[in-house]
């Protein structure tokens, strides 16, 4: 069973930056696909950003050109940085592994992050 522990969030102004870790307890970690996905309270959850095994990614159209997403797969962490915020990034942060097209394991905690002058 993975296990998702994301961190990172935090207050930050307008034209902030912020860089959220996701450490994934599982064997394997190196072949996953990593997601990470946002929240607001009311809205469906949001796939923001993946990064395949190879270390291909993608992005959605509204954070493309602001946020990087790498990972570590000696650590089975992956780091989302996210610059120039803004208020509408506001959410929970969640991250999630896929093997075969299949999601792994249960939500974490997620992480929050605000964007509010």
């Amino acid at each position: 069973q993975v296990q998702y522990v994301e961190s990172g969030g935090g207050l930050v102004q307008p034209g902030g930056s912020l860089r959220l870790s996701c450490a994934a307890s599982a064997s394997g970690f190196s072949t996953y696909l990593m997601e990470w996905y946002r929240q607001v309270p009311g809205k469906q959850r949001e796939l923001v950003a993946s990064i395949g095994s190879g270390g291909t990614t993608t992005y959605a159209d509204s954070v493309k050109g602001r946020f990087t997403l790498s990972r570590d797969n000696a650590k089975s962490t992956v780091y989302l940085q996210m610059n120039s915020l803004k208020p509408e990034d506001t959410a929970v942060y969640y991250c999630r592994a896929r093997r075969f097209g299949v999601q792994l394991g249960n939500w974490g905690q997620g992480t929050q992050v605000t964007v509010s002058s």
